[in-house]
């Protein structure tokens, strides 16, 4: 049996919901150590830098004693295998997620066959969040504090702000 094996959680995280936090909670269970792992992705445009990012996911789960956050700027499993882990954790929410991760975990799969993908579904009342969504709302000053952490609301308000507006 394997002992201390560390998952690794990546995404853009653009901006951290609850939805994922409830993800990390289930990880954090489950896993000696679960690394919330930020993607840069130059391919797309966040809203929030890669240190806001970090910054907002170390926040959102400071509770948590066996998770810990990086940001990274490379393949997914060169970041793994530089972080020991062994399981690439993944959320679905709904059948329309499940063709692209399928690939994704493939493609993982045969660059890194050492790395087991692993599939967690978040709580009903997560299913339907994602933070494209959150970030639409509250761009349109919508009311976002049931879906995301009160520092990640604020920042998304101070954000908004900021920013001119495109409607």
């Amino acid at each position: 049996m394997q002992t201390n094996i560390t998952a690794i959680y990546p995404g853009t995280f653009d901006p951290i919901t609850n939805g994922h936090v409830d993800l990390v909670a289930r990880a954090a269970n489950l896993y000696d150590c679960v690394i919330i792992a930020v993607a840069e992705n130059k391919t797309k445009t966040p809203l929030f830098s890669l240190a806001e990012r970090v910054a907002l996911a170390e926040t959102v789960t400071a509770d948590f004693k066996n998770v810990r956050v990086i940001g990274f700027d490379n393949l997914l499993v060169d970041c793994a295998k530089q972080q020991n882990a062994r399981v690439i954790l993944r959320g679905l929410r709904a059948v329309s997620d499940f063709e692209y991760e399928f690939q994704l975990a493939g493609m993982n799969r045969r660059l890194a066959p050492e790395l087991e993908t692993v599939f967690l579904t978040p709580a009903e009342q997560y299913e339907f969040i994602s933070s494209s969504m959150i970030r639409e709302i509250a761009r349109l000053k919508g009311n976002v504090s049931f879906f995301v952490a009160e520092c990640v609301h604020q920042q998304l308000i101070e954000k908004f702000a900021r920013l001119p507006h495109s409607i």
